[in-house]
């Protein structure tokens, strides 16, 4: 098969692991810089090119889209989706993953526990936000970021008024969240891959350091996963839409809070800690999912990102949907069917074209 990877820079760990797994099970695997790409977007013929070339067939393409360049690099994988290339990690679901507030808006609606967190974008809300988290320490995020840049602690309602008035100064968009301290500067870090846990560790912040990324210079190590957070990190990936991704958690004495997600986890520090190939489960899946999607119809595609997209959209209430689907009835010919209905777990409804 022929694996494409998109990466900045095809000497980083994550990225040599998953094209030395791919080529160990006799795939032709290439790596190429998303900004590489010029997009060509003409009436019902989306394509691809590379120093003016048209870019080759691929059977399937793995995104390691970075935090630099989410916009053109989310737009490169949109037009592979579009062009009918199986794609692991959709950009819908990559975008979902990015932005904090939107994940954890997702995530509550699949009733899964995160932090209390609020965004505001007025002073005026600021000590009513501080008293939802449960006053100081209180974290102070960007709602884009990333190895734990831009995620302060704040100690004193002062420190956090300041923050936010810095950030918003800088025409940032920040969220206030509560601080567990059970955690004690370590969390979980589960890998998902197909809707499976393939890897997991805890890690600890250094000394002094709250945050316990290991690019923050955290440890990590090998941890038993129980079953309530197994099933927690499966429904997370799944609530982002997401094949492959990396579910960080905190360790709070209600059970397990979910921190982020991330759709481009590094590898190095996971495997080491863990002992476990995850480049080779990444592969493995790779070529299962290749060609699960290779058989479908355009209109199966075309289905598969309006359901990604439809995922994302308030449930229909009852009542709305039973009128429209009367309505259906009344106003359509004989011929025309009436629009399916799925129940969102509520009790509600809605029309799935």
């Amino acid at each position: 098969m022929r694996f494409l990877v998109l990466s900045r820079n095809a000497s980083l760990y994550s990225t040599s692991r998953i094209v030395l797994a791919g080529r160990a099970r006799g795939h032709e695997v290439s790596v190429i810089d998303p900004l590489d790409f010029q997009i060509v977007v003409s009436r019902g013929r989306p394509s691809l090119l590379v120093g003016g070339s048209p870019v080759p067939r691929f059977d399937i393409v793995i995104p390691r889209i970075g935090a630099s360049i989410t916009n053109y690099g989310l737009a490169v994988v949109r037009q592979f989706d579009l062009m009918g290339v199986p794609v692991l990690n959709g950009a819908v679901s990559i975008a979902r993953s990015r932005d904090k507030l939107r994940a954890l808006q997702l995530l509550t609606r699949r009733k899964l526990n995160v932090p209390i967190t609020v965004c505001a974008r007025s002073p005026a809300g600021v000590e009513a936000a501080l008293s939802l988290v449960g006053g100081c320490p209180a974290i102070v995020k960007l709602q884009q970021g990333t190895q734990g840049i831009g995620t302060m602690l704040a100690e004193t309602p002062h420190a956090v008024h300041a923050l936010l008035e810095t950030f918003w100064a800088m025409g940032q968009d920040i969220v206030l969240q509560e601080y567990v301290r059970e955690s004690k500067g370590r969390d979980i870090r589960v890998i998902v891959v197909g809707g499976r846990v393939v890897a997991s560790m805890r890690r600890v912040a250094k000394p002094g350091e709250f945050r316990s990324n290991l690019h923050r210079g955290g440890k990590g190590d090998r941890v038993k996963l129980p079953r309530l957070y197994r099933s927690v990190a499966i429904r997370a990936a799944k609530a982002m839409g997401l094949e492959v991704a990396g579910v960080d958690m905190l360790e709070a004495r209600s059970g397990p809070k979910i921190l982020e997600i991330n759709s481009s986890p590094g590898l190095e520090g996971i495997e080491r800690a863990s002992g476990v190939d995850v480049a080779g489960a990444i592969i493995s899946y790779a070529e299962r999912y290749s060609e699960e999607q290779r058989g479908l119809s355009r209109a199966a595609l075309e289905a598969r990102i309006a359901e990604v997209i439809h995922d994302e959209r308030m449930p229909v209430p009852r009542r709305l949907s039973r009128a429209a689907e009367n309505g259906a009835g009344a106003g359509a010919g004989a011929g025309r069917r009436k629009p399916a209905m799925l129940t969102n777990g509520r009790g509600a409804r809605r029309a799935v074209s």
